[in-house]
Order: structure tokens, then sequence, then C-alpha cells
């Protein structure tokens, strides 16, 4: 033996020789009906001393050890089975009491069931005996369960006696009345009354065995399976380290912040409505500046007439001197110049008669001929040239004889015709186009509509049902959010975006269908009967009463699989009742699928709602976003409507090039029909043969020259009569100028008197003096350009242009009072809805202005300031404090961790971890960032760090940070759980440190290794470094009382597989440290590892099960086991008990019962 071996066998706690049964000890369980073991009772003595449970796998070792931990545990804490590394749901209550066995094939063959060695109807026992010999003091615990319902979990009740009890004696004979059974357990004496929960009975039983603490029963189903100790810090939080309650704390805090709260919602909802008031109070101003300034403009406007009436008359009486000026100086220019006019005629008749009388009248007749034959070749020339230059220009041949021109004639016909016939297909090609055109606009009018829609909102309801649930939502005064669409809180799931076609055409008109609450059902059935909606509109009445069944099974190739719900609806468990009722189709890949299914669907959008009724509606392409309404999100939707907004922008610039293309040729055409036209009036040749006249012409003057030419004073009295002539053009000319300038003149004079009068009379009969609208007129109207001075002639389109521009100006400003009527009206109608109790009387209307006036005056000088003071009285003097003490609080639990550590460490000194070296535990202050983040909010709210004044800023700054705080003890909406674990994390004072072991040697104190786990380490070191943690751990919670002969400690320790399958080494390190502890051990584990120990138990119990069915248990005392080995020279311990069966033993079992 080692010298370390030597000193833990003398004894590191100094315990006398007469304790070794100090504390209370478990002296022997009983189970009946316990899982495998069947029909009978089965007891495992142990008499306050270590045992050894063993057996082959599967016998049913684990099902005695969670027969302990079911007398101890709490049941929601329980994981059975916990060595063998079992799940939660592996194992429960209900398959200990029905006692299953095995699983079978069920009748349809595509699942499994378990097997029972017992009926509903059956109960099971366990029970467990403790003794304290310093005391004397027995205490008996027991649980009775019994299966009423086959699905159901076991009921059961709780029995805590102050005496010994056993099953045989008080549990049985009773026959099948729970209640016979427990009347039977009332009427026992030092029987506390019978306990229905698992609490009540644990502080029963916890107060008897010296259990402080329900963390000390966690230690105790920790130990079952302990095998190494993995995170240091989390270990010793959990075992080592009792919570403190903080959740009153949090309460008060919470009380306190409701008050808080309101105060502050006082001095928000008045800031709120000072803000909103003060935006009613700018646009009431704007409004009034607006009206002046509508009432200014209106009456320039009205006074322009006599404003511009008084500016010309001032012209006119200029103008009228000067023309009347003028008027006289035209007169004299025109009697002198017609007296002129009349010598020259004179003179022109005496040449004429000369002439005559000298052979002249048939000269004069040739003359005349002459000029009526040439102006007569003038226009035939001119309709020549122009008749060829435009059959020039449409490529019909110049008309140089008859021939050609009838041959122009048949073909301008033939052309004409042509053209018609173009003309009007042409004509119906633009209506067409014309008619595309308009119906692409209004399809992009729409579609732009929608995307405005859209932008402003994230469902993918159609505009025209949002509109009218805004309708219904405005006139009844209940926010949007409160009536969705169905569509609105569905979408197809994430990986499901093929079936998304099919299920917007299937769930159209669903999702298309509001969801009314039943409170606000009178209301919005009201408003829709006695409302022309304009358009059609479905809605379901939900009843929160109503009851939801949500149990109905479901194809996994379902659509109402494919559908998600929006998170966090309240409407979610009946919009699945609804989906589950009305949409459980099948997605079919496949038509021989499609045909099977009694209701499916195909990613085509065809449907199946029946046997007989199937449907596919391909009005509308499967893939057309446009159409789509489901989700909560509408950017694909917008995305999809944008494409297709640029796709239709690209065909309507495509339309109306060829819309243009088609008016260009309709023009070309209709002028060149024009022109044909101009062509097809000359009927006849001779209206453009210009040569016949051409030589006429010279055979007169020919005959003229001839005339001429006999007579010498002919020729003289002709050429004197020429010049004449051209003298009396002349001066007919200048006289018909001045008659027409002198005309002219007077009409001017006579006009100027008359609007002289009319302006006077204007001026003289207006309402308004001249001096009060120029001075308006003056002001309002725009400045003149030098170059653009008033005349009488400009001051009519003058005046118009201003009447125009004050006009302009004046429905500019009645629409900006029309804007201002409507906000005003809106912004009244929204704050009487937000504060319906301030506004009772108010009308939502600009004539209210005065009353929403005198309320902001309230508001600014009287409410505000009295809300702001209770606010920042109730901040300072309650939240802050509160959150001080609480920090207080906080800190002293902190220092109470750091005395706690060192109790542990004064256990820990006196376990001789290695030779010369013993384990110390380290608090250090943790680095988690969302503890330390925690710990400097509450310095936050605690000093003046923010600003450390006492303005508004300040404490909406210090509100804001109690609130940060308060709304995670509260939880968020959507981010409950989470804050509920943070909450639980950085309130529990344990958080705020991690721990670590420091190995240290005793001679001198120094470090000797360090470590925060067992990472590293060998499995023997691991498991040593478990057993030294676990029994200071221990040793801590169970509140071991050294040396004392009668102690009132818990000494009772259950280690499952633990010492099986370690080494050798560690299993006699644990040994001996739990032995020197003066701890009861009850060791489960095969008896591969019986030689090591076998020195450290009395008690031997074998379980087997022969049959695979029904599990049995055969105890020993360990001198029974050890006198067998040496009778039998067994080599397997298993053989060893078989063996030995036959030996009396302390057992309810015969030997012939292990046959």
């Amino acid at each position: 033996m080692t010298t370390h071996d030597a000193s833990l066998e003398e004894g590191l706690f100094d315990f006398a020789a007469d304790d070794t049964l100090a504390g209370f000890r478990l002296q022997r369980l009983e189970v009946f009906n316990w899982g495998t073991f069947h029909g009978r009772t089965y007891v495992l003595p142990l008499d306050g001393r270590n045992g050894l449970l063993t057996g082959d796998i599967g016998s049913g070792k684990s099902t005695m050890v969670d027969a302990v931990n079911t007398l101890l545990v709490p049941p929601g804490r329980i994981t059975f089975n916990r060595a063998a590394g079992g799940e939660r749901r592996e194992r429960d209550m209900r398959s200990y009491v029905l006692g299953h066995y095995r699983s079978e094939r069920t009748v349809e063959g595509s699942s499994s069931k378990p097997v029972a060695l017992r009926a509903v109807g059956s109960y099971s026992v366990i029970l467990g005996v403790f003794y304290n010999q310093g005391f004397e003091q027995t205490v008996s615990l027991a649980q009775v369960l019994w299966q009423r319902d086959a699905q159901a979990q076991p009921a059961r009740f709780y029995i805590v006696a102050d005496r010994d009890l056993s099953i045989r004696e008080h549990f049985s004979n009773f026959g099948s009345d729970m209640k016979a059974l427990r009347k039977r357990l009332r009427d026992l004496p030092q029987v506390e009354p019978i306990f229905d929960s698992f609490p009540q009975y644990s502080a029963a039983f916890r107060r008897r065995l010296g259990l402080k603490s329900e963390q000390a029963l966690m230690l105790f189903h920790q130990t079952v399976s302990m095998k190494a100790v993995g995170n240091l810090t989390e270990f010793v939080r959990e075992h080592m380290l009792e919570p403190f309650d903080v959740q009153p704390r949090i309460e008060a805090l919470l009380s306190h912040f409701e008050d808080l709260t309101k105060a502050h919602e006082a001095v928000l909802r008045a800031k709120d409505q000072i803000a909103r008031l003060s935006r009613i109070e700018e646009h009431l101003q704007r409004h009034h500046a607006a009206v002046h300034d509508q009432g200014r403009l209106r009456f320039a406007r009205d006074g322009l007439q006599v404003y511009f009436a008084k500016l010309r008359a001032d012209l006119l009486e200029e103008s009228i001197k000067e023309l009347s000026i003028e008027s006289q100086g035209l007169e004299d220019k025109r009697v002198r110049f017609g007296e002129e006019e009349r010598k020259q005629h004179a003179e022109r008749d005496r040449l004429r008669q000369a002439i005559a009388d000298n052979g002249g009248d048939r000269l004069e007749k040739l003359l005349a001929y002459k000029d009526e034959a040439e102006t007569e070749k003038a226009r035939r020339i001119e309709r020549y040239n122009r008749y060829s230059a435009i059959a020039k220009k449409l490529d019909i041949p110049e008309p140089r004889n008859e021939e050609q021109f009838l041959n122009n004639r048949a073909l301008i016909e033939q052309q004409r015709d042509q053209i018609e016939q173009e003309t009007g297909k042409l004509q119906n090609d633009l209506n067409e186009q014309g008619v595309a055109i308009q119906t692409l606009r209004r399809e992009h009018e729409g579609l732009a509509d929608e995307l405005e829609s859209l932008a402003q909102r994230r469902s993918n309801i159609d505009a025209v049902q949002i509109s009218m649930r805004r309708r219904m939502c405005d006139a009844l005064g209940i926010e949007e959010e409160r009536l969705p669409f169905a569509g609105e809180l569905l979408q197809i799931r994430p990986g499901e975006e093929e079936w998304e076609g099919a299920a917007e055409r299937l769930l159209r008109s669903f999702g298309l269908s509001l969801l009314v609450p039943s409170e606000l059902y009178g209301q919005v059935s009201d408003w829709v009967d006695g409302t022309d909606l304009r358009g059609r509109l479905v809605y379901f009445r939900v009843r929160a009463e109503e009851e939801v069944s949500l149990d109905q099974d479901l194809d996994e190739n379902s659509l109402v699989n494919k559908i998600e719900i929006k998170p966090e609806s309240e409407l979610s468990d009946w919009l699945l009742e609804q989906l589950k009722r009305r949409f459980d189709y099948t997605c079919c890949r496949t038509m021989d699928e499609f045909r099977r299914s009694r209701r499916a669907l195909t990613r085509a959008g065809q449907i199946k709602g029946s046997a007989t009724r199937h449907e596919k509606d391909d009005r509308h392409p499967i893939g057309d976003r446009r159409r789509y309404i489901l989700g909560w999100r509408n950017d694909a939707k917008i995305q999809a409507l944008q494409t297709e907004l640029n796709t239709l922008e690209q065909r309507i610039a495509a339309e109306a090039v060829e819309y243009s293309r088609t008016q260009q040729r309709q023009r070309e055409l209709n002028e060149r029909k024009d022109q044909l036209y101009i062509l097809s009036v000359v009927s006849e040749y001779t209206e453009i043969n210009w040569s016949v006249l051409a030589s006429r012409i010279e055979d007169i003057t020919e005959e003229i020259r001839e005339l001429q030419q006999s007579s010498d004073v002919l020729a003289t009295l002709g050429s004197q009569l020429e010049g004449l002539e051209h003298r009396i053009k002349e001066t007919r000319a200048r006289l018909d100028k001045v008659s027409a300038d002198l005309a002219t003149v007077q009409e001017r004079l006579r006009r100027a008197n008359a609007l002289l009068v009319e302006d006077q009379q204007t001026v003289d009969t207006a309402p308004q003096s001249w001096e009060e609208v120029a001075t308006v007129v003056d002001e309002v109207a725009p400045q003149q350009p030098e170059q653009k001075k008033l005349t009488v002639d400009n001051a009519e389109k003058v005046q118009q242009e201003l009447r125009s521009h004050l006009q302009t100006r004046i429905d500019a400003v009645d629409k900006q009072i029309n804007r201002l009527v409507e906000q005003i009206s809106g912004q009244m109608q929204d704050f009487r809805r937000e504060y319906p109790s301030e506004t009772l009387e108010l009308d939502a209307s600009v004539e209210a202005g005065d009353e929403f006036m005198e309320l902001l005056r309230r508001l600014r000088a009287d409410d505000l300031p009295r809300f702001e003071t209770r606010f920042k009285t109730l901040l300072n003097e309650n939240a802050i404090r509160e959150i001080a003490n609480f920090n207080a609080q906080l800190s002293k639990e902190s220092g109470m961790i750091k005395e706690r550590i060192e109790a542990i460490n004064k256990s820990l000194e006196s376990i001789e971890y290695e030779k010369d070296r013993y384990i110390r535990l380290e608090a250090i202050t943790g680095q988690d960032p969302e503890v330390r983040s925690f710990q400097q909010e509450l310095r936050n709210c605690t000093t003046g760090s923010v600003t450390g004044s006492e303005d508004d800023q300040y404490a909406e700054a210090k509100f804001a940070l109690v609130k940060a705080i308060i709304d995670r003890f509260r939880g968020r909406e959507g981010s409950t759980d989470i804050d509920r674990r943070w909450t639980q994390k950085v309130t529990d004072v344990r958080y705020w440190y991690s721990f670590a072991a420091s190995e240290r040697w005793r001679e001198d104190d120094t470090e000797y290794e360090h470590y925060t786990d067992s990472g590293g380490k060998s499995g023997g070191q691991k498991e040593k470094l478990a057993y030294t943690v676990l029994a200071a751990s221990v040793a801590y919670q169970f509140g071991l009382e050294w040396g004392e002969k009668r102690s009132r400690s818990f000494r009772f320790v259950v280690i499952d597989e633990a010492f099986g399958r370690g080494s050798d080494e560690s299993a006699r390190f644990g040994l001996r440290l739990f032995k020197e502890l003066n701890l009861q051990l009850l060791i489960v584990t095969p008896l591969q590892k019986i030689h090591i120990i076998e020195p450290y138990v009395s008690t031997v119990g074998f379980v087997y099960n022969q049959d695979g069915k029904s599990s049995q248990l055969q105890c020993l005392s360990i001198e029974q086991y050890r006198a067998g080995r040496e009778q039998h020279g067994a080599i397997d311990a298993a053989d060893v008990a078989a063996d030995t069966a036959a030996v009396p033993g302390r057992t309810d079992l015969s030997a012939e019962a292990l046959q």
C-alpha cells in the first residue's frame, strides 16, 4: 500500500470510528409492479450501508435506480435510464407503471407499439425507508401510481411517514379502489396527510432528511450518471451554488415601472398632442394666410376692368387729340387730290374725242381686244404652270396636247380611287392602333397605380380591395391591422415556390376575404349593408370563442403543409383550421397520382374538387405575379409589376411609332389626294391652252401697228392719251390712299370716343374706388418689362394676360386652401380618433380651429409641465432608486458566491487529490458580454453618466435606459423566449462568474496546474477530478457535519455504472473518498469490477431477466457472496450469485422463485 493510499485510509476528515451510520441512510428499497418487476414485491435491503446492484445489460438495474430517482427527484427533472444515455422520451412513468418490456408490429404493419405486462387499472408502488441511527429516527417515503387511461400519464399520490412502512403490510389487500387505500394510509399513525403534488411532498421529506434545497436533489440525480467534469463552470453553477430568488424583486421593479410608464406615457401623450396640434396650428396659419391672399387676388381680379378702364381712358384722351389733328390734315389732302383728278378727267375726254375724229375707234377696240387676250393668256399660263408643277410632283406627264390631257384625266381618276381605298384601310389601321394604345395606356395607368399603392404598404392584396377596406376603417375609426385580408397572413413556405402559382389560383377567393373579429362584426356588417361598395367584398366572422380543431391528419403532400401562416398572428389557429377544412388538396406531380387522389392540385393549376368536379382556369398565366395576393411582403410582386410596366412602356412606344408611321402615310396620301383634286378641277384642255391666245395676240398687235403707222396725228394723240392715263392712275391712287387713311383715322377716332365714354362710365359706376383697386393690383401684378408699355391697342390684351395670371394664382391658392382644409381636417380627425375624450365636443373642421388652438395653449401652459414634473419625480425617486437597490442586492449576492466558494474550498482542502496536493476552486469575474452589458446598463441607470443634468433630454435618456432593462425583463414582443433566457442569465449572479480549479501544493500553496475543465486529461484523471468535485459538492449541498455521531444530514448517493466504466485506480480513489465522507453508496454496475468494489459494500443485489419479460432480484450479504465464491470456486460472479441463491438472505423471494 502506498503512503498516499494509507493517508486516505487514515481518514482525511477525522471521522470517529462509531460515526459510520451517521445521518439519514437508506434501509431498504421496495417496488411493486414497477417496470419489469412484475406481480410481487421486490426488496433491496441495505441497512444503511453500501450496496452493489448488478446484472446483465437489460436485466432491470436501471429500473431500480429510476425507482429511487422517482422517490426523490421532481418529476419534470428526471431523465429515466440516465446512466445509459437515455433520452427523456425513451422511458416515461407510463411505461414503468404498465411494464413495457418489448415492442411489436401494429396491425397495419407500418409502425410498432409497446407490449405491457400489466393492463390499465393496475397500480404500482415504490417505497424507500430511511433511518438515522444517531437520532433513532425513521422516515418512509412512498408513491402510489395507477393507470386510469391507456394514453394519459399515470395518476399518483405521495406518502411521507415518520415510521417504518412496507408494501406488503400497508399497501396491499385493499381491493381495486384507490380511495380505500388512501383511507387506510390516512388512518395510520405518524403518517403525514396524503400529498397529491410533488412540491408539497418534497418539502415534507426534505425538511425531515436535512435537505435544505431542491438543488441538493438535483445533485443527487446528477451523481447517478456522473463520469467526468466537462465544463467546470457549469458544474459549479448547477450543483455547488444555489440560485437566488430574484423574481420577487423583478416583479417589484415591473410594478414600480408601471407607474413610471404611465407617467411617461402621460408626458409622451401630452408631447404627442402638442406635436399634432402644432402641425394643425402651422397648417391653420398657412390656411389663414392663403385665405387672405385669395381675397386680395380675387379683389384684384374683379377690379381689373375698372383699373384698366381708367388707364385706357387717360391714354384715349391723348390719342383723340392726336387723331383729330391727323384727320384734319388728311381731309385737306383729299380735297386737293380730288380737284386735280377732275381736271385730268376733262383733259382725257378732250384727247379721246380728238382721236375719234382722226379714226381712232378701231384702234381703241383692238387695244381692248389685246388687253383682254393678254389677261386670259396670263391666266391660262398660270393655270398651266400650276398644273404642270403638280403633275411633275405626282409623276404625271405634262399636258402638251389635248390627247395627253385626256389620258391624264383617266390616270387621275384611277389614282384617286386607289387613294380612297388605301386611306380607308389606313383609317381602320389607325383606329385599331389608337384603341390598342389606349388599352395599353389604361393598363399602364392601372399598373402604375397598383405599384404606387404597393409601395405604400407591404400587402399583395389588390389596390381596389385595399381602398375598400380603407374606406371602411376610416368610416368606423378602426385600424386596418384589425381587419386583415386572409391573403395578408398566408404565403408559400420557402422551398415550395414551384406550387406558388397553383396555390394562388386555389386560394385567391379566400385570400381576398376580410377577417372580422366578433367584436367588430356588428359595425362592419352595418357599414357594408349601408354602403355602395362599388365592388365585391367577402368577409368572415372570426369567433374568439369558436373551438378550433387542429388534430386533423394531413398527407405529407397536402397543400396545407406548403402554406406558411404569419408568425404571431392572433388568427393563426383559425386560419390553420380553415386551411385544413377547405384546402386539404394533395399536390400531385403525376396525373396518375392526381386521378387517384380525392382532392388534388397540379402545378399547372388543374384542380380536382371532388370525384366528379374538375377545373382549370387559364384566363391568366399561372406565373403572372400581378395577380398574386398571398404574403406579408410584396417585394416580388413589385418587381414583377415593375418588369411588366417596363415591358408595357416598350410596347406603348412601339405602338406609338407604328401609329405615327401610319399617320404620316395617311397625310402623304391625303396631300396627294388634294393635289389630284386640283388637277381634276381642270375639266377642259382649253382652260390651260395658252398657245392659241398667243397667236391671236400676235395678230391683233400686228393690226394695231399697221393702224398706228398709217397716221402720225393719231400716234401723237395716242401718246398724249397714254401719258395722261398714267397720271390719272397715279392721282387716283393718291386719292384712294388719302381717302382710306382718312376713313381709318376717322374710324379710330370714332372708336376712341366710344371707348372713352365706355371707360369713363365703367370708372364712374364701379363699386370700388379706382385708388383702392390700383393699390392692390399694383401689389399683386407682375412687373411689366419696358418694351411692353401699355397702349390703347394692347390694353385689352394686357388686361386679359393679367387676368389669366391672377386666375392661375387664384386657382393655385384655391388648391392650396383645399389641400390645407383636407390636411387640417385629416389631422383633426386623427387627433379626435387618437384622443376621443379630449375632443368629444370638437368637430374635425377648419371652423373648429380656435377650439383646437385653445387646447394647444392649455397643453403648453399647464398639462405638459405637470406631467413632466411627475415623471421626473417617479423616475428619480422610484425607478432609479429601485434599480439601485436591485443592483446593490445583486452585488451582495455576488459577494455571497465568493463566500460559498470559500466554504467549498475548505472541504476541498481536506481531500488529498494527489500526494501532497489539493484542489482549490476559483471564482473569476465573468467575461460574458450579455452579463457585462447588463451590469453597465445598471450602472448607467444609477449614475449621472449620460448628462448629469435634470433637463428633459436627461430624463428621457434615463427612462430609455430603465425601459430597455424592464422591457427585457417583461419580454419583448417576438423575443419573449430570448428575453426570458436573458433575464434568467443576467440576474442569476452565478453567471457573473466563471470557475476554474487550481491544483496546489500543500507545502507552500503554489500552483501545480490550473484548468477550467478536464479537457486533455486521461480517462482516469477525468474520473478522479469528477469524484473530487462531486464529493465537495455533495458535502456542501448535503451539509455534512464532519465527525458527528448524531448528524441530521442526508448521506445516501447512487452511482450508476461509473465505477464499472472507469479505471481501477480511479474507482478505488472514488470509493475511498466517499467512504471517508461517510456517505452510503448504492453502486450500480456489471460485476466485472466486483474485486474492486467488494471491500466497500455490505450487500449485493443481483438482477436478472431469464425470459426477457419479468425481472427478478436476488440479494446476498457480502459474506454470503464470499462464502459462495469460496465454496463453489466460481469464476463468474453471476455464477456465485446463482449458486448461492438458496442461501437464506434478505429478500422477499424464495430460492425457488429464482429457478
